[in-house]
This record gives C-alpha cells, sequence and structure tokens, in this order.
C-alpha cells in the first residue's frame, strides 16, 4: 500500500494526526501509505521537527566540495558504466545480425 510522498505530503499526514486527531490507520487510509509509515512520521516530527520528514538518501556533494579523489572516482563510474552500456550495444548488435541471417 505504501507509495512515494513528497515532504509536503509527510507534513499533511503528520497534521492530519496531531491537529485534526485522527488516528494512524484514518491517515494511512485516507493518503493511501502505510499505518507504519504514517506513525514514522508523527514521531519523527514530533521528535525532530518537520526537517526530519526530508529523504536525504542518495543526497550528494556539491561539486565544489568533492576532492580530487572524489572527482577521479566519479570519472571512473561514469566511464565504466559508458564501456558496459558499450559492450551491451555490442552484444546486442551482434545477437540481432544472427537472427537476422538466420531469418
Amino acid at each position: 500500500m505504501g507509495r512515494k510522498t513528497t515532504v509536503e505530503e509527510r507534513i499533511a499526514v503528520v497534521e492530519y494526526v496531531t491537529k485534526d486527531k485522527h488516528s494512524y490507520s484514518e491517515a494511512a487510509t485516507h493518503f493511501q501509505v502505510s499505518y507504519q509509515q504514517a506513525r514514522s512520521w508523527v514521531l519523527k516530527a514530533h521528535e525532530r521537527g518537520y526537517e526530519s520528514l526530508v529523504d536525504n538518501r542518495g543526497h550528494h556533494k556539491k561539486q565544489a566540495e568533492l576532492t580530487d579523489l572524489d572527482k577521479v572516482n566519479l570519472r571512473i563510474r561514469e566511464l565504466e558504466s559508458q564501456l558496459k552500456d558499450k559492450e551491451l550495444y555490442e552484444a546486442f548488435i551482434k545477437k540481432f545480425q544472427e537472427l537476422r541471417h538466420k531469418g
């Protein structure tokens, strides 16, 4: 039943429970999220404020904050990804040509 939510939706869930005096179950049903998620957001907001509802997963450093080593590692990952894409493309073309010659 869970789904991706925005910070504004999370705040709305918290306010629905706290200000409007609804239960976690009612909030979960109303906003189409899980009971556990609604409860978690309310507890986080009470303990650490609304700022704690921001999802920072995948947050990366800004380009200015990167060290030389970070920049090199990032470039290596980009090149490895490009190489893998190229290899997949070449394998696809090879297989396509094989099938084309057979048919």
